[in-house]
């Protein structure tokens, strides 16, 4: 069988590619290759992950077979608790993930993205989640974690209606961090992707931890932990190189080695 899903490493790098074309659907076999590929980014640690999708678009969204083989509610909580964990894994990776739609980017490749740090979308990049056409809603973490992003209503919204909205749209709900021309996207998304895996990795994971502490318990819970996630990195080879750097040699020269 072929794989759907394909690891590749390089400079500090892995990019995480959904293989699976035309439609790159979400299926039992690419949730198992899906999980165990998390698996290899979790036990060997990259500096940076890139996620993106081969094809004309990145997902057409589940393959809906999967819910009818569901026989009852209990088998369908099973179903979803599996595939939650998911994009919970990838949020909780220690070191910056980047999403790059190119194309349409339905349901769980949508929940997927909005699991990951940053989101790079080309010019005809549309989203959705479309959950109501099958009388559900979304299982894998996207309604919430649109509202993270964009406020309740515009997860209201989007889940509610099933319509699609471009980059430009999500762009201004700050869903998508940045839209890209559609020409050369690709490399843009690698250079981007790149360019964090070869900066302080150690101190992107502590951004990481204390904006978590931000999402559970607001400023105040992010406070109580600031000052001893960055004491910690005191003790780095990152920090004490680069300091010593600016001191020598000004800022904007030091190289990080993710130590």
């Amino acid at each position: 069988m072929a794989t759907s899903i394909r690891l590749d490493r390089e400079d500090g790098l892995a990019v995480l590619t959904i293989a699976s074309p035309p439609l790159n659907l979400y299926t039992a076999e690419l949730q198992h290759e899906l999980g165990e590929t998390i698996g290899e980014l979790e036990a060997t640690p990259p500096r940076a992950a890139l996620i993106r999708a081969e094809g004309k678009i990145v997902s057409g969204g589940v393959d809906v077979s999967l819910f009818d083989a569901q026989t009852d509610a209990a088998e369908a909580k099973v179903l979803f608790d599996e595939m939650l964990a998911i994009p919970d894994r990838i949020a909780a990776l220690p070191f910056p993930t980047v999403f790059a739609a190119h194309g349409l980017c339905l349901t769980w490749a949508f929940e997927v993205a909005v699991a990951c740090d940053i989101i790079l979308a080309s010019e005809k990049a549309k989203f959705g989640l479309v959950e109501r056409v099958v009388g559900l809603t979304p299982t894998m973490g996207g309604t919430q974690r649109l509202a993270a992003r964009a406020g309740v209503g515009r997860a209201k919204e989007f889940v509610m209606t099933g319509a699609t909205y471009d980059a430009a749209t999500l762009e201004r709900w700050n869903v998508v961090n940045r839209v890209l021309p559609v020409d050369g996207f690709d490399e843009a998304a690698r250079a981007f992707a790149t360019d964090l895996a070869q900066g302080p990795t150690r101190a992107h994971a502590a951004t990481k931890k204390v904006l978590e502490h931000y999402e559970h318990g607001g400023v105040a819970e992010a406070n109580e932990h600031i000052t001893t996630i960055a004491a910690g990195l005191f003790d780095t080879e990152d920090l004490r190189g680069a300091v010593k750097s600016f001191l020598a040699d000004g800022p904007g020269k030091a190289t990080f080695t993710g130590r």
